[in-house]
């Protein structure tokens, strides 16, 4: 037996943890109805029914409830690319779009692609030229896709996948013809974009709730989706956030309690005074057959990077800012407590505002320590895999070297 693990199935393995991590669901696939049925066919959630989704867009069900929208279902794929666009830009925010449709109360992403767009470390905000090559780019994606194959001297019509298959089984048969038409024939419209916020959570700012708002007036619907790349990497799970604005002026009810996140002393303003602006919506993950082979394809180009990094030590800069964060929050709730401790009686409402903040402290340090200690024992475990094993090689070898003739 190879005591070293073989590439493809390291590969396999990090792929599967990486989605039990997300819990990405597969779509079950039913089976061919007939000889010339093929499984891919059968993946309902990819069908685009046009008609269905243009009768939706005017009726405007969403027009008489600001919370209509209240799930978010997006493709393995897209969540992908999206990961790795945003963990690309470092500490620069990055920025992109995403196609879809809708079904009921769920926003259904199915791609994404990047935008060219120039963003600094606290925002990111699109161009003429963003947009222009927003529009060029969809406007390609809906083009059906028609290649022009001189095959054995026959001109042929031919479908996408019979192309792909074809230049993969006998691409010494087959010469591409001067032009080849390399559109996707995706009819999916754009349902929302996506930007990255590094190191400070997943919530809208004021300019994100701006932009959102534009967006939901005229091109509804759509969605904002913000990714933490930073956090990703230290916590080992995709650091995600879906969200759409209430209208001007509407004031929301008091809602239920959400999950609990860091945001930084210097963000805290920013997110205070926006977050009644903008709800949450419960996201899902799903792939499918159709996924397979493009994740499969996706994946092998990257989990190397994946397993070769360290949270330890490609985060460093994060760690040490959430530390400093930390040590300023304890600062700042110390004089809030010594300027209390100056009156004879503290009001309870401040004295419960005051335990809820320190509170929120000592949820932050052990999120800190915990994504640590996850770090270490990620090392050791990768030291056990790869170095161990040539530990114990080395030594095997060692032993089993015939002993030295002593002459007396």
């Amino acid at each position: 037996m190879d005591p070293y693990p073989s590439s493809s199935s390291s590969s396999s393995i990090a792929q599967k943890t990486w989605e039990l991590e997300n819990n990405i669901k597969t779509i079950d696939t039913p089976a061919p109805t007939t000889s010339t049925d093929t499984s891919f066919l059968s993946d309902a959630i990819f069908h685009y029914d046009e008609a269905a989704q243009l009768k939706f867009q005017q009726e405007k069900p969403w027009s008489n409830d600001p919370n209509y929208f209240r799930r978010v279902k997006i493709s393995a794929l897209a969540l992908l690319k999206m990961v790795v666009h945003a963990r690309s830009g470092g500490t620069i925010e990055v920025m992109g779009l995403m196609q879809g449709k809708t079904d009921g109360d769920t926003i259904i992403v199915m791609d994404a692609f990047a935008l060219p767009v120039e963003g600094t470390e606290t925002r990111v905000n699109a161009q003429a030229d963003a947009y222009e090559y927003m529009v060029d780019y969809s406007q390609t994606n809906k083009q059906r896709v028609v290649a022009l194959l001189d095959f054995c001297d026959l001109e042929e019509r031919v479908e996408p996948d019979l192309v792909l298959n074809w230049i993969e089984d006998q691409s010494q048969n087959i010469k591409l013809l001067p032009f080849v038409s390399l559109e996707a024939g995706r009819l999916e419209n754009a349902v929302g974009w996506y930007h990255s916020h590094p190191g400070y959570g997943c919530w809208l700012s004021g300019i994100d709730v701006s932009t959102q708002m534009l967006n939901q007036q005229f091109q509804e619907p759509f969605l904002a989706v913000v990714i933490d790349p930073t956090r990703t990497v230290s916590a080992g799970k995709v650091e995600i956030g879906a969200f759409r604005t209430y209208p001007e002026g509407y004031k929301p009810p008091d809602d239920p309690v959400s999950e609990y996140q860091t945001i930084p002393l210097n963000k805290i303003e920013d997110f205070g005074v926006h977050c009644k602006q903008y709800y949450s919506l419960d996201i899902t993950y799903f792939k499918s057959s159709l996924d397979c082979h493009l994740l499969d394809l996706l994946w092998n180009k990257y989990w190397v990077n994946t397993l070769s990094s360290s949270p330890l030590l490609g985060n460093g800069d994060y760690v040490a800012g959430q530390i400093s964060d930390l040590a300023e929050k304890l600062e700042h709730a110390e004089s809030q407590l010594a300027h209390s401790r100056l009156g004879p009686l503290m009001a309870p409402q401040r004295k419960k505002d005051e335990e809820s903040q320190l509170a929120k402290i000592t949820r932050d340090s052990a999120k800190i320590t915990v994504e640590q200690v996850h770090g270490l024992m990620s090392q050791v475990i990768k030291d056990i895999l790869f170095n161990s094993v040539r530990q114990s090689n080395r030594s095997r070898t060692e032993t089993s070297d015939p002993e030295p003739m002593v002459e007396t």
